[in-house]
């Protein structure tokens, strides 16, 4: 199938490393997504935050059998210890880790928003920016540690963080989740017109508000807490 006219082709392996967030899923990177108190982040220095955030949500003396026997909710997946209760990470119930269909739904998004009314199109860029999808992906904020917050990228492991939000942004994107939610069906239309059929985007509708209605929850909790969000590889 030819490629729709006016339509980028995305870019390849190499540029979309160097382009950072929403790219990372032509590298096959996967997202661990966490919610973390950043009070207790701030009382670490910058250079060791990710790894004591690292080090509490996965001890090196847990496996998988454990984190899939503790208990879970809603999604989120807390860490041992009285001492951890700071941080969660959320597991998607529609994906499998990776962080490609979060690309992928992003990049439905900024195909068909023009399509949609200008007060959903208005909360949706609310509630997605900085999360799955940037209008200006130079503007992402995780390209600087969230301003500085977290440490510069320091090796190819891990070359950017693939998401911050602090948690003074979190109470808005939460409101524009409320109001968007109840009109996300409006969307079908500019989702057929747009993305259906087309590689790199969501299968079907349903799998693109599934996804999304995940991150409604993720970002209502987080604001219900006061914390902040931050996107691992």
């Amino acid at each position: 199938m030819p490629k729709q006219q006016g339509r980028a082709f995305p870019p390849g392996p190499a540029a979309a490393a160097a382009a950072g967030p929403p790219y990372a899923a032509a590298v096959g990177l996967d997202l661990s997504l966490c919610m973390a108190d950043w009070g207790r982040l701030r009382a670490v220095p910058v250079e060791e935050r990710i790894q004591v955030l690292d080090e509490t949500m996965w001890p090196s003396d847990l496996d998988d059998a454990y984190y899939s026997a503790y208990g879970s909710d809603g999604g989120w997946v807390w860490p041992p210890g009285q001492g951890a209760a700071w941080c969660a990470e959320y597991r998607f119930f529609s994906t499998s880790g990776s962080y490609r269909p979060h690309a992928r739904a992003g990049t439905a998004w900024a195909d068909m928003r023009m399509l949609a009314g200008a007060s959903l199109r208005e909360a949706m860029d609310d509630f997605l920016k900085g999360l799955i999808w940037d209008e200006d992906p130079a503007e992402n904020p995780a390209r600087t540690g969230g301003g500085g917050f977290f440490p510069p990228p320091a090796d190819r492991w891990r070359p950017y963080l693939l998401l911050v939000c602090p948690p003074e942004a979190v109470p808005g994107k939460a409101r524009a989740w409320q109001q968007a939610a109840p009109f996300l069906e409006e969307l079908r239309g500019p989702f057929a017109a747009e993305c259906e059929g087309w590689a790199g985007r969501p299968d079907t509708f349903e799998e693109f508000t599934t996804l999304i209605r995940e991150w409604g929850d993720v970002v209502t909790e987080a604001a219900r807490r006061g914390w902040g969000l931050v996107g691992l590889p």
